[in-house]
């Protein structure tokens, strides 16, 4: 910062509480702060998940990037250790969803999810990385999925590049099925 500069309005985060994230990028008030109009969009172009499936739930950041979903209202800010659910990682280069997120809201998702046959699920949900040269989609995170009962059940995260799919489901969170 120059002598000729200003200090500027914005806050600080403070990574010790949860805020709720502003309507509107013209909102915000915390520098790198996602806003609620951008996670939704990113849900949208990316997984084509409706926005209005996010109508009943707010966003909250805690930490630097670590984007939490809440299905209702609170006042902000909050001092407490958790809200709802980590459904997003934020200020980075690509934003990153959590398994949790996938599992809960995958359903909702008509773009970026791959199908996985039997055994190709259970080496994902094992957290094994696969070869996987059909994946015609978008490099980048996948929802990794498995029909189940008739329907298609996201099991978590992926990313692919190269033609490989590496599981990013957290080691705490893998099975052997």
């Amino acid at each position: 910062m120059g002598e000729d500069s200003s200090p500027t309005e914005t806050e600080q985060n403070d990574g010790q509480r949860f805020d709720r994230l502003p309507e509107t990028p013209d909102e915000r008030t915390v520098e790198g702060r996602a806003s609620r109009e951008e996670v939704v969009e990113y849900f949208d172009d990316r997984f084509e998940i409706p926005p209005e499936t996010f109508d009943d739930y707010t966003f909250w950041e805690k930490g630097a990037g670590k984007i939490w979903i809440y299905a209702g209202e609170s006042p902000s800010p909050l001092e407490i250790e958790a809200i709802g659910m980590t459904c997003l990682r934020t200020r980075q280069e690509h934003w990153k969803p959590t398994t949790d997120f996938a599992q809960r809201f995958g359903r909702h998702a008509s773009s970026c999810v791959v199908e996985l046959e039997d055994d190709r699920a259970k080496r994902f949900a094992a957290g094994e990385d696969q070869d996987l040269e059909r994946w015609d989609g978008d490099w980048g995170y996948l929802i990794g999925a498995h029909e189940l009962a008739g329907e298609l059940e996201p099991i978590g995260i992926g990313l692919y590049v190269h033609g490989e799919l590496r599981s990013m489901v957290p080691k705490g969170r893998q099975r052997e099925l």
